[in-house]
């Protein structure tokens, strides 16, 4: 018998602040096929799509499809206390009675990684999800079961099991005091956790996202030495892209020398449509569009280098152009040695700008055009 959930459950306090991502359906119908079939989104799908995905990174991604019979983390995960909970010695008396002190031991210390792992995987993925980190205060009430815990307690320690070391214990005297708990008759403490579980997990699945359908890392896609486009991931999840060069390379008219950005090359147009799903695994249904599309101005020098520095032949006059497309990683530093120049009168040699981007007479008076050398490499200096 198959128990499915009702459409509408009683909403927790974990679902308060939902995420962009909660009500999320990748497609209209369910896929046909899919090389892994998650059912449910709390902790244990998330982890199992998450940890595929990062064992296989880049072309050899599986296909993954998540199945979910509400929102996503809406069952068991979506509705438990928070806790962050191992335990080192309750549960754990009685796996040492039934299967040996060895398995035992294995159940508490995975459960102490948990602890461990999540701690880390927070603070590395920077998750907004309230992790606490504090003690754990086990109260016992009842004068025998305090002293029942207490000798199960006791001969796990006498079996060697690490667990136990994590914990001190507090018998009446102390109880109460240490627990502030009216009555305590005894109580074990531990190092423990407590965490918004909603958000963790929607968080670990928005990456699992991002790993298959949006990029991370900058990118540049060479064709040849001379042809390549470039990608930027932007935190909203839009790409901006750049290039086609060589769609309209060829076609020096359309862009040498022609300082209008007010109207595009309507190759380029083309060229820009389906661009991630042509050329980008896990992309082919992502459904990616282009928004906005624009052209741009590019100060290309005839050497490819910069020209910075005093003016020839121009006292008082400095320079800080060409850049040949390469300017954010150039500028803003020969920018600083122009200043430097001007208001202290250090020489080019001490401004910290690289040597080869002096403009010089000779550099402005050389015969060459590298530009339209790599369009018509037959192409005649003047």
């Amino acid at each position: 018998m198959v128990n499915i959930p009702t459409r509408s459950g009683l909403s927790s306090w974990w679902r308060t602040e939902l995420h962009q991502l909660d009500s999320h359906i990748s497609s209209e119908s369910v896929p046909k096929e899919a090389d892994v079939v998650i059912i449910g989104s709390g902790i244990s799908g998330a982890s199992v799509a998450y940890h595929l995905l990062q064992q296989h990174k880049g072309a050899n991604q599986p296909n993954i499809t998540i199945l979910e019979a509400r929102q996503a983390c809406s069952g068991a995960t979506g509705r438990n206390g928070g806790h962050l909970k191992p335990d080192p010695y309750s549960s754990i008396g009685h796996y040492a009675a039934e299967y040996g002190p060895e398995a035992a031991a294995e159940v508490a210390e995975f459960e102490q990684a948990h602890v461990d792992v999540i701690r880390r995987l927070v603070e590395t993925e920077k998750i907004d999800c309230d992790l606490v980190m504090t003690q754990a205060i086990d109260v016992q009430l009842m004068p025998r079961e305090s002293k029942k815990a207490k000798a199960a307690f006791d001969h796990l320690s006498n079996l060697g099991l690490k667990s136990v070391k994590r914990v001190s214990f507090s018998d009446e005297k102390e109880a109460e005091e240490t627990s502030r708990v009216k009555g305590a008759k005894g109580c074990f403490s531990y190092e423990t956790g407590h965490i918004w579980p909603y958000k963790l997990i929607l968080h670990i699945l928005s990456r699992c996202i991002d790993q298959v359908k949006r990029l991370t890392e900058t990118y540049t896609l060479r064709w040849n030495d001379d042809e390549a486009d470039y990608l930027i991931p932007r935190d909203d999840g839009s790409i901006v892209v750049g290039g086609g060069w060589r769609i309209y390379s060829h076609d020096t008219g359309k862009w040498y020398n022609n300082a209008n950005d007010n109207e595009m090359i309507e190759s380029v147009k083309e060229y820009f449509d389906d661009y991630m799903q042509r050329n980008f695994h896990g992309w082919e249904e992502s459904g990616a569009y282009v928004d906005k599309i624009w052209t741009g101005i590019m100060g290309y020098s005839s050497d490819s280098l910069p020209h910075v520095g005093h003016v020839p032949g121009k006292p008082g006059q400095f320079i800080s152009a060409g850049f040949t497309g390469h300017g954010m990683p150039q500028a803003w530093l020969s920018g600083k040695g122009v200043a430097a120049m001007i208001s202290d009168g250090v020489s080019f040699a001490e401004s910290g700008v690289p040597r080869i981007f002096q403009t010089t007479q000779a550099r402005l008076d050389q015969d060459r055009n590298d530009m339209l050398e790599m369009i018509h490499p037959s192409y005649p200096r003047l």
